[in-house]
């Protein structure tokens, strides 16, 4: 049956390339498809990866004598580390801080401690962006024996894959998009990582990931359609909610409604517990709320009490709602609600730190549609503002010894 993307896709070449369409449209819809191959990819090299993490000390017996890990990236990268953190720190049992490599470059020894020592993972679709080639590049420099480098990315010709000692985890061509914003790079990302974090015992993430390309792939049609319907509307700004992961999410989903429209659309991005504290009056009558809801009983007990709160108040123009399940307090919020069906079980089949692949589906075609709507080209909407890799940054030498 035809839906919103699909609809798209069937578009003949020519005017494809007309609506700046080539690229983004297909990217936002192979990727459960694509989650799969990453999974094979790294699986295939998983003697490998247990052997660099063993060398690194991840996988030593006692807890204390395993490395800090750093995760660093920029943009769209930066929440990957941030979407993998949790999932990293709980099945490594070691510190994990997400550094953005922007952050890092001008600020390395506020997070490189003399006498200890790290694991960096960088993440990069392209290998290419100033600031993480610099601080991949100063990393090696400048800590040869106190930190051990392994990159994530979609290029195997970039820069920073090409850097010797540094462990490279390079994924399928197909994922490294051509569009200006990052889609099925973000996710498969996310994927590697959490991959990596189940590497010494993959059956359990396995299982788990077959679910989430099933819940992808029912997702993306609903997904869709109701994004071209909510395009429609115009709205002029959009505040994205979401707790723990599901907050990375929300970053996410601004940042590519943002990027995709050039800035004609007002975003944030916020926790349900912290929208209260002042950014709520970024919300109004010109505003599109959308909440990726927990399947935590807790959290998300707070987001009903928010949202409910706001129709009260009627604060927003409209909402939509991302739920694990369907219940009755939800459907009575808004009518624009899509369910990931997911069984009513303790622990939930998905848990939240895994669902930033599935989740960010409904961020990605808002953007798009809205991009559409306001006659932007999807593939290169920026009027030269940005561009699909930041390469023209100036580097300047790092200090022998940095102030605060």
């Amino acid at each position: 049956m035809q839906n919103a993307i699909t609809s798209l896709l069937s578009l003949p070449d020519q005017e494809k390339k007309i609506r700046g369409i080539v690229h983004t449209p297909h990217e936002i819809y192979q990727q459960p498809e694509t989650w799969t191959a990453t999974a094979k990819n790294l699986s295939s090299n998983r003697a490998a990866i247990l052997r660099f993490l063993e060398t690194v000390g991840i996988t030593a017996s006692d807890a204390k004598d395993r490395p800090s890990v750093i995760l660093a990236g920029a943009g769209t990268s930066d929440y990957i580390g941030q979407a993998v953190s949790r999932v990293l720190r709980r099945e490594w049992s070691c510190e994990v801080a997400t550094v953005p490599s922007t952050e890092l470059l001008t600020n390395m020894t506020d997070f490189i401690l003399p006498g200890r020592k790290y694991l960096m993972i960088s993440f990069s679709r392209s290998g290419e962006s100033s600031e993480g080639v610099a601080t991949l590049e100063q990393v090696v420099e400048r800590y040869p024996k106190q930190v051990s480098n392994l990159l994530i990315t979609c290029n195997t010709s970039g820069s920073m894959a090409k850097f010797p000692g540094v462990f490279s985890v390079v994924l399928d061509d197909q994922v490294n998009d051509r569009g200006l914003a990052m889609t099925s790079s973000f996710t498969n990302m996310v994927i590697a990582g959490q991959y990596l974090a189940h590497a010494p015992n993959p059956a359990l993430y396995e299982k788990l990931l077959g679910e989430m390309v099933d819940m992808g792939s029912r997702l993306i049609p609903s997904a869709a359609d109701l994004a071209s319907e909510l395009a429609q509307k115009r709205y002029s700004r959009m505040c994205f909610i979401g707790a723990g992961t599901l907050r990375v999410v929300a970053e996410e989903s601004s940042l590519k409604v943002l990027e995709l429209n050039s800035g004609k659309i007002a975003t944030i991005a916020q926790s349900p517990l912290g929208l209260r504290h002042g950014p709520l009056s970024f919300v109004n009558e010109e505003t599109l709320l959308v909440a990726y809801l927990s399947s935590d009983e807790q959290r998300i007990s707070y987001e009903l009490d928010l949202l409910e709160e706001i129709v009260h108040k009627k604060l927003a123009a409209d909402m939509v709602l991302l739920t694990p399940r369907m219940t009755k307090r939800v459907a009575s919020i808004t009518r624009n609600v899509l369910s990931l069906d997911m069984s009513a079980t303790v622990p939930p089949s998905i848990p939240d730190a895994y669902r930033a692949p599935v989740d960010i589906v409904l961020g990605q075609m808002l953007g798009l549609f809205t991009s559409l709507a306001n006659n932007m080209l999807p593939d290169s909407p920026s009027s030269g503002a940005i561009g699909r890799v930041v390469s023209h940054v100036k580097i300047y030498p790092a200090l022998a010894k940095q102030g605060a």
